[in-house]
């Protein structure tokens, strides 16, 4: 559910020196995981059932929820499985159970992860996804086995977009914020991040394998965590 830039910006090619770093923060969404089903569902699969629901045509039920949807974007509702069932009258952690097919991890994910604990850095997966949608991925995607902890936003309260987040999550995990990367393909994140002090903010440029790739203007950007692994 997360927005993508329009503007096709040059690359700034991230410069990361392994050497000084730490700790690893990485998303899930978008950034570990192919956007693509999140696109899907939120954008197609709920539509469908909400038009069925409501018995109104789809272009219809795509506009009303697109607004509901803008209303609450950047905060904890926005990922919120529990407030999204009630608002919209449909269980939607069923209906994701329902496609949880259509969930991949990117390319080169996983070589990334391993080098990153053959680096003995610290490893943590920080997400805005409901804890819901969290357990269906890490069961599809057996990616959690990877992370030293995982980290929701409910268990901070506050979304990854707010400057507070930052401050709880060093509060919670200890990390040095100027030894530590963090890889999110959300730049409204990023910038949060970066005001509060973290070093090494980057930005994914292809969070779905089914949309172009839109570079930061802002931040050191990749496609692929191949860019980042040794060469």
């Amino acid at each position: 559910m997360a927005a993508m830039n329009t503007v096709p910006y040059e690359k700034i090619v991230p410069q990361i020196p392994w050497d000084r770093i730490e700790t690893v923060l990485l998303d899930m969404d978008g950034t570990l995981l192919d956007r693509h089903f999140d696109d899907y569902f939120w954008e197609q699969y709920v539509p469908e059932h909400y038009s069925l629901l409501h018995d109104i045509p789809i272009e219809i039920a795509k506009e009303q929820l697109v607004a509901r949807y803008h209303r609450v974007r950047h905060t904890l509702d926005w990922s919120d499985l529990g407030y999204w069932s009630r608002e919209l009258g449909l269980d939607l952690l069923e209906l994701k159970l329902r496609i949880n097919h259509l969930i991949g991890v990117h390319p080169y994910v996983v070589e990334f992860l391993e080098y990153c604990l053959q680096c003995r850095k610290k490893l943590y997966l920080i997400t805005n996804a409901h804890p819901g949608t969290l357990a269906v991925k890490l069961e599809k995607t057996a990616i959690g086995a990877w992370f030293d902890r995982v980290v929701c936003a409910e268990e901070i309260g506050l979304a990854k977009e707010e400057a507070g987040f930052w401050h709880r999550l060093e509060q919670l995990l200890h990390f040095d914020k100027k030894s530590t990367l963090l890889v999110d393909d959300t730049e409204k994140v990023l910038v949060a991040a970066a005001e509060y002090g973290l070093a090494y903010p980057l930005f994914v440029a292809r969070p779905s394998s089914r949309q172009r790739v839109s570079y930061s203007c802002t931040f050191p950007s990749i496609e692929y965590f191949k860019e980042l692994l040794p060469r």
